[in-house]
């Protein structure tokens, strides 16, 4: 934790020449996408992006799962896709899983984590089922992103806004050994590098 302070300590004289850059963000936000990605410290938006500040409005969950629109239930991920697509009108939504995700293993194995109760009914809303057997990479992960997009249009905001076609919705898998990155490809139900 300490390198963490000190790095925040120094923060301020290290933007100094970015100054007025911050101050424009002072003014509010546009950001170029929502990009909703697990939690996971291994995987950072920013870095795989190149994204500056302001860029994208990140949402990050364990296994980065949309839980499937419940009229009247509130839900932080709920909240964020329609600050995201109301409010700030993003163009694009990205939602990027992982290899070697603890989440998905999880998943996949159906074992419950002892005294993680949070965290086991959690992983119940990605509504995961298990496939066939495959011989690409990741496979498990890749299944469960095609099911969160599923999810993602059942939010009555995203889905007007995709009728309306002001809206696209993206799917990708970010391999963490290698950092590429391959994204879905709705009509061939196949990931692709991107």
């Amino acid at each position: 934790m300490h390198s963490l302070i000190e790095n925040a300590r120094a923060f301020p004289s290290s933007v100094a020449e970015r100054r007025d850059d911050l101050a424009a963000l002072a003014a509010g936000q546009r950001p170029q996408a929502l990009f909703i990605a697990c939690s996971d410290s291994r995987v950072v938006p920013s870095l795989i992006t190149g994204a500056r500040p302001g860029e994208i409005l990140e949402l990050r969950t364990a296994g980065n799962i949309v839980p499937r629109h419940r009229a009247g239930a509130d839900c932080g991920v709920g909240a964020t896709l329609e600050f995201a697509v109301i409010a700030l009108r993003v163009p694009d939504i990205v939602v990027c899983g992982h290899s070697c995700c603890d989440a998905v293993q999880g998943m996949v194995t159906g074992k419950q984590v002892p005294g993680m109760a949070l965290f086991n009914r959690w992983l119940q809303r990605a509504e995961y089922r298990s496939q066939p057997a495959a011989p690409r990479k990741g496979v498990a992960t890749q299944h469960h992103l095609e099911t969160q997009l599923k999810h993602l249009r059942s939010y009555p905001c995203v889905a007007r806004r995709l009728r309306e076609g002001r809206l696209r919705l993206h799917g990708w898998f970010y391999e963490i050994t290698s950092g590429e990155v391959f994204a879905y490809e709705a009509r061939e139900r196949k990931f692709r590098p991107l």
